[in-house]
């Protein structure tokens, strides 16, 4: 018999192999949010450049929000590159390994403390060169804290929308084919996003928003009474009432120096200014308010005085004292000033949303006061001034169709920190001389408009032979009103490739997506820094009119006096 052999099981197959603990670890700290690589990568690079010069000095908060925003942006474009880059090839590309890991977060680590201490000492030049106290601390934690709230915020905010839009293709993709269904569905998630926060969000911010400055708009101040002459609108015998003229309404028109004020800087008796005011409510439209306007002029005698200038009032309704006060210093009180209000919003939320209201309210004016002047004897009428600051510089623009119209029917006129949105300006500083600058441009070899940072001496550029009428732009090279431009995000401007203001770091760089969120950090706190500087342009106004339409046998040293007694 013959011996058979046993017969031999196959092996069992091997168990999986354990995971390692680099494995359990990354999944269990990016498995759930699933940050991918190339992601971090871009929002370590946009932080750090967030942190880079701008053009004003700001606190650890607002440079946290500034660096969140920039870290979700870089974010988003590294995820878009490897979405790019997968979709342009079959090959799946290799996921890094544990190695790269920890060379990201060392990198990353180093270059965000290295950029945090560079930003310190960054800040520390901006507010010296404002002239104010640099901060005593960097403040990093609050900043790198803001910052990454922020950034994860956002990122998610994103993801959230994106799994939306995945869940309806897939909804769709039953009865049409995927693509198309993904297409659809992308589509239809980002409008209802759009409409949510432009219909919802966003109106009803701006509908809360409008309502609690109309509730300011109605509120007095303790100082602030009826006035008992009939020089000032809400006075006796005037068109509009004394609620009517809004908060700033009733400000501007009790605002006016007193005599005592007057005669110490002339010598002589003044005459009592007239201040014309008609608020929001006083008219329901704009051509109302307009018509409204001339009858208060015509009610306090304006027509007859030497001086009769038509401001385009801010958002609110403010007038700058600083601006109109030197006329009435300038002519002795024979003077007359009219505004009119358009708005109840602070003037960053009216350049958003009432823009056209800005330039109504702007043309509407200046033609129904130009419309009764210039019916007046030609020797008989006053010298008629026109003024506007900020967004009521674009309202007064509106008002002419350019250099040859302001020429023709005014004479004179002085803009203070011009929005870049401002078409006549934006025309003047693209036909600027060659060789001058955008931050201080030349037009038409300064025959009518000049531009001006420091009015003392730039006005004097190309000679200081000047023809009348006069128009002053004044722009400090570090007014981010002035430079602000959605073109900022992908294109650099003129103002960053030349050399920089006086007030500007020689170290800041135009940055595709970071500079134009630094100037739009820079346009909330754009009036929190020294006259001179920002969109705060103190007593450079007053040296403005001085050059623009001065009193016979006026001197410098008037204009000096004039700014003291301003400051």
């Amino acid at each position: 018999m013959t011996r058979s052999t046993p017969r031999t099981e196959p092996a069992p197959a091997p168990p999986d192999a354990e995971p390692s603990r680099w494995t359990r670890v990354r999944g269990r700290l990016l498995g759930r949010w699933h940050y991918g690589y190339v992601g971090l990568v871009g929002a370590t690079l946009f932080f750090c450049l967030s942190l880079t010069p701008s053009l004003l000095p700001r606190g650890p908060v607002l440079q946290g929000i500034l660096g969140g925003i920039s870290a979700a942006i870089g974010y988003g474009l590294g995820v878009l590159a490897v979405w790019l880059v997968q979709g342009l090839t079959t090959r799946r590309l290799p996921e890094p390994g544990r190695m790269a890991w920890w060379w990201l977060a060392g990198v990353a680590a180093v270059a965000v403390a290295v950029f945090l201490y560079l930003g310190f000492g960054w800040q520390r030049e901006i507010h010296r060169l404002m002239g104010v106290d640099p901060p005593a601390g960097p403040g990093s934690v609050v900043i790198l804290l803001v910052a990454v709230l922020l950034g994860v915020g956002l990122v998610g905010l994103f993801r959230l929308l994106r799994k939306g839009g995945r869940a309806l293709g897939r909804l769709l993709g039953r009865w049409i084919p995927a693509r198309a269904a993904a297409v659809i569905a992308g589509t239809v998630v980002v409008v209802l996003a759009l409409g949510v926060l432009n219909g919802v969000v966003i109106d009803g911010f701006f509908a809360i928003t409008d309502n609690s400055f109309k509730t300011v708009n109605g509120e007095g101040t303790p100082d602030n009474k009826s006035p008992t002459s009939a020089n000032q609108s809400g006075g006796p015998g005037s068109v509009v009432t004394w609620a009517s003229l809004g908060r700033q309404g009733r400000v501007f028109v009790t605002g006016s120096p007193s005599a005592s004020e007057l005669q110490a800087f002339s010598g002589t008796t003044p005459r009592e200014p007239i201040r014309a005011y008609v608020g929001l409510e006083s008219a329901p439209t704009s051509r109302e308010r307009a018509a409204l306007a001339v009858r208060e002029l015509e009610r306090t005698g304006a027509f007859t005085r030497k001086i009769l200038c038509v401001v385009t009032t801010t958002g609110t309704g403010w007038i700058d004292e600083q601006a109109v006060d030197p006329l009435e210093y300038m002519y002795n009180g024979d003077t007359a000033i009219v505004g009119l209000q358009y708005s109840y919003l602070p003037s960053w939320l009216s350049f958003l949303v009432d823009k056209e209201r800005a330039k109504e309210a702007g043309r509407d004016l200046f033609n129904a006061v130009y419309g009764a002047w210039s019916k007046l004897p030609a020797a008989q009428r006053p010298k008629l001034l026109v003024f506007g600051e900020s967004l009521g510089s674009f309202g007064t623009e509106s008002a002419f169709s350019g250099v040859d119209d302001i020429r023709n029917r005014v004479d004179g006129m002085v803009l203070v920190g011009p929005p870049n949105s401002n078409d006549l300006w934006r025309e003047l500083v693209a036909d600027r001389e060659p060789g001058t600058t955008e931050i201080l441009p030349q037009y038409g070899n300064g025959d009518t408009v000049r531009f001006a940072g420091e009015p003392g001496t730039d006005l004097d550029q190309p000679s200081p032979a000047w023809d009348a009428p006069r128009v002053v732009y004044l722009q400090h090279p570090s007014d981010p009103i002035v430079w602000w431009s959605p073109k900022l995000l992908v294109s650099r401007p003129d103002w960053l490739d030349e050399p920089r203001g006086a007030d500007v770091l020689p170290s800041m760089r135009w940055l595709p997506f970071v500079t134009f969120w630094q100037v739009t950090g820079d346009m909330v706190f754009s009036t929190g820094v020294p006259g001179g500087h920002g969109h705060s342009y103190g007593t450079q106004t007053a040296e403005a009119w001085a050059r623009v339409l001065p009193p016979d046998g006026w001197t410098s040293d008037r204009t000096r006096a004039l700014t003291d007694v301003i400051r």
